[in-house]
């Protein structure tokens, strides 16, 4: 049986083992173990990684799309800050899961997991 692809389960928010559990049982709140598979998740600590990633991500997006609005469009200086504070924060909270997904799968997939030699 081949192991589905990490980046796309984890994307998904599914099982690292067969794809098709879900990895959450909350927002951030990784499920005890799979539902569909059985697999135990209290392997997965992807620690502040998925936070890390996320930054990197938004933060040069939303200044690309502030510097690209600012030269198309004059508009006075609150206007941003009310365009690109709920931006970030609304993209920053759809990214999490994905990317704890992604991390949490690659953890499972490459099998590195504290106490592991």
């Amino acid at each position: 049986m081949s192991q589905p692809n990490p980046v796309l389960t984890g994307l998904l928010c599914r099982c690292p083992r067969c794809g098709k559990g879900k990895l959450f049982s909350g927002y951030l709140r990784l499920a005890p173990s799979c539902e569909t598979c059985g697999l135990d998740l209290k392997f997965a600590d992807s620690g502040d990684g998925p936070a890390v990633f996320v930054i990197f991500l938004v933060a040069p997006l939303v200044i690309l799309l502030a510097l690209i609005t600012g030269a198309l469009v004059s508009i006075p200086p609150w206007m941003h800050l009310v365009l690109w504070i709920p931006t970030t924060l609304l993209l920053s909270l759809a990214l999490l899961p994905p990317f704890k997904g992604v991390l949490v799968n690659l953890q499972y997939r490459h099998d590195a997991h504290e106490g592991h030699q």
